[in-house]
């Protein structure tokens, strides 16, 4: 691997402490990169592996500082629990994009389908047109215009999109959220779609895997790539409830009702919790299958990092505290 050590392996993870960004830098880490992590009043240090400094992902002399030097910068960075969303998503972007100019690095941004509208369903490909339903999507396209235009000026982009994310350290999303509660044992699942509808789950790990492989290869890479992961596609909407069912029932015995999820509920408490607020605005990637295509990623990699179902599910609850501490033995 000569030539891997003879080139730049330095990188700056903002939103390190989140769900995505957590698991590239962790994985980044693993394989031998130097990475630096910026978090708002952090103790400055090292700690597992990867050097944290104090500071603001809104603040562009904070960024600039902590980017300094490193040839790839990972953009997971998001408000928590979506407030000032629309206020501040735009403005900690650029900052990416004005320290990303200044070192001429690579931006890697986690992209969704959220920047996608019916006229591209059900099968999404990368150059798919972007005509979003929701303001939230008409940010999402927002960001990677600017992105794009950063291509053109001294910076390099890596956009590796993925449907809905689970993992043990996923933050806000349906899998925590919707199907199941974070920090409880689980004892119902709610199925978000309607009867028959296929939806596409992205599990965290095998997402970092992806980025993490796509920057080793990275001098091959067009100034502005992107990348769809066709990650675990449930055919019906009932796979990965059924997924979840049989792993507490193996690892506790407890049985497990699955039922639709409470959208009328949503729409009570929508005006007061942000949260519910935004999680019904995408109720439309429910009622319709959408599905990406990885075939330029499976071109480029030979494969699609993917674990197993079953595994990555257990591995989710298991990390956010969903199950007993030790698998249930078989009764002889």
């Amino acid at each position: 691997m000569a030539h891997e050590t003879a080139r730049n392996d330095k990188v700056l993870v903002l939103g390190a402490t989140g769900g995505i960004g957590g698991e590239v830098a962790r994985q980044l880490r693993d394989a031998g990169w130097d990475v630096r992590a910026l978090k708002r009043g952090a103790t400055e240090g090292k700690s597992d592996g990867i050097t944290w400094l104090a500071g603001d992902a809104m603040d562009e002399q904070s960024v600039r500082r902590a980017a300094k030097g490193c040839s790839v910068i990972v953009h997971a960075v998001n408000p928590p629990g979506y407030r000032g969303w629309s206020e501040l998503v735009l403005p900690m972007l650029d900052r990416t994009i004005a320290a990303a100019k200044a070192e001429g690095a690579t931006i890697v941004l986690p992209g969704t389908v959220y920047n996608f509208g019916p006229d591209a369903f059900p099968l999404l490909a990368e150059d798919s047109p972007q005509h979003p339903l929701t303001s939230k999507g008409a940010i999402r396209v927002e960001l990677e215009r600017r992105l794009e235009e950063a291509s053109r000026q001294g910076a390099r982009v890596l956009i590796v999109r993925a449907g809905d994310f689970f993992g043990p350290k996923a933050g806000n999303n349906w899998f925590s959220q919707g199907l199941v509660k974070a920090g409880q044992p689980v004892r119902a699942v709610s199925q978000p779609g309607s009867p028959g509808v296929g939806h596409q789950w992205s599990y965290l790990p095998d997402v970092a895997r992806t980025m993490v492989e796509l920057l080793a290869r990275r001098d091959r890479l067009e100034p502005f790539a992107r990348f769809h992961m066709a990650g675990h596609w449930d055919s019906d909407g009932t796979r990965m409830s059924e997924a979840i069912r049989k792993v507490v029932v193996r690892r506790s015995g407890a049985k497990v009702r699955v039922s639709a999820f409470p959208w009328w509920l949503l729409a009570l408490a929508s005006p007061f919790v942000v949260t519910f607020r935004e999680l019904r605005e995408m109720r439309y990637l429910w009622r319709t299958p959408v599905a990406m295509d990885n075939a330029k990623l499976v071109a480029f990699l030979g494969r699609e990092p993917h674990t197993p179902l079953e595994e990555a599910v257990e591995t989710a609850l298991d990390g956010m505290g969903c199950l007993a501490a030790a698998p249930v033995a078989a009764a002889a």
